[in-house]
């Protein structure tokens, strides 16, 4: 039986070994290590359209206000705090078909006008970019409109 290894023991260790033979063999060993990560600040993208993605500072004055209003709107849906059912016997959704999790026991929800359920922020940033309901792509504004209209 043929060894593909040159080495006369199995366990070739002095592979492990930068100092031994420079950083992956270069020759150039006094190469400095990269930058430590360093997370870059978040700066939030908007979606003035579900097909484009903008920072702030590019939104047009229009696109600002209409952003605004969505988020006012989103506000007013009403959220809670998933409990799984008393007795495990109800026939919950126990999945957020968003993101494709199984809700846990304290997870924060918000519940849409067509009585879906989704995790608080995974239907925050559906409904950024498309203010349907993506189970039964219900309107949710006009939905939620109706229900300010008869009050």
């Amino acid at each position: 039986m043929g060894n593909c290894l040159k080495s006369p023991t199995s366990d070739d260790i002095s592979l492990l070994h930068e100092s031994d033979r420079g950083s992956y063999g270069d020759a150039d060993a006094d190469l400095e290590p990269p930058p430590p990560y360093q997370e870059q600040a978040h700066m939030p993208v908007y979606h003035p359209t579900p097909s484009q993605a903008r920072l702030p500072t590019q939104l047009t004055e229009e696109e600002q206000v209409r952003i605004a209003q969505r988020i006012g709107l989103i506000q007013h849906l009403p959220r809670g705090v998933y409990d799984g059912g008393r007795d495990g016997s109800e026939k919950k959704i126990r999945e957020c078909v968003i993101c494709m999790m199984d809700f846990v026991y304290g997870d924060p929800i918000r519940f849409l006008p067509c009585m879906h359920i989704y995790h608080m922020d995974c239907i925050d940033d559906w409904l950024m970019r498309s203010f349907t309901c993506p189970s039964c792509m219900e309107p949710v504004d006009a939905a939620l409109l109706s229900t300010y209209e008869t009050n």
